[in-house]
């Protein structure tokens, strides 16, 4: 029976791995270390057998994907291996092609950002500016301030505010202008009413309606009662047959 020291010690000559069981074999190889391999015959096998097996993906890929595939590998003793799905110095050719447009696009590029790095660093400055002279106009650190500095911050400020007293003059005199075009519009509408209302006569209501006819009715009832018979005779007769009433 084989034993597992035998296997890893390599005691037993007569033993190959390829008369070993699989899980034999698998316990022998190990995890392949990324170092370059001293012995000599065995970097030319593992370089043969990798070679291999390269040059069969790169013709898999060209074929089950479509693509254009070009494979160039130098043996340690300088052999050339090669390997093209359409031609060589076509696909050397077009790689040449693409790293110079690559590279022509990426000098707009990083001169652009060149540019806008400059241009941020001054609008920096210009913030940076802007917030200090703010703060000295707001009254705030004065105390680095010079006699001349403060000096054109007050001229500054008196400025500002002859400035600000104009505008606001100005405002006022619009404002006024727009009440009096406003008062000129008002009066023209109430002469406009007003002769509307002296042109047509008011309406009557319900009730005045009743009180014309009483007044009316009232005004016929005095009238009936008014004598209109004819006597002859003096008038003291007719004052006694019609007495006055209460």
């Amino acid at each position: 029976m084989i034993n597992k020291e035998s296997l890893s010690s390599g005691t037993d000559p007569l033993l190959s791995l390829g008369s070993l069981p699989l899980w034999c074999r698998e316990m022998v190889r190990g995890k392949t270390q990324m170092r370059r391999i001293e012995n000599a015959t065995s970097r030319q096998v593992t370089f043969s057998k990798r070679r291999n097996g390269l040059l069969k993906k790169a013709f898999e890929l060209s074929v089950l994907c479509d693509a254009e595939v070009a494979l160039i590998v130098f043996s340690p003793r300088g052999k050339l291996y090669e390997f093209a799905s359409s031609s060589m110095q076509g696909t050397i050719e077009r790689y040449r092609r693409h790293v110079k447009e690559n590279n022509k696009n990426k000098q707009p590029v990083e001169q652009n950002m060149l540019q806008l790095k400059e241009e941020a660093a001054s609008m920096i400055k210009k913030i940076e500016l802007l917030e200090d002279s703010k703060r000295k106009l707001l009254g705030e650190c004065l105390g680095s301030c010079t006699i001349e500095e403060l000096q054109q911050i007050e001229q500054q400020l008196e400025r500002s505010v002859c400035t600000i007293r104009a505008r606001k003059n100005q405002v006022f005199i619009e404002q006024i202008e727009q009440l009096k075009q406003k008062e000129k519009l008002l009066v023209a509408e109430n002469a406009r009413l007003s002769d509307e209302c002296g042109a047509q006569s008011w309406p009557v209501s319900r009730e005045q309606r009743d009180n014309l006819s009483r007044e009316e009715q009232r005004e016929s009832s005095s009238i009936s009662d008014v004598e209109t018979e004819l006597f002859i005779g003096p008038p003291e007769t007719r004052t006694k047959r019609f007495p006055p009433r209460k």
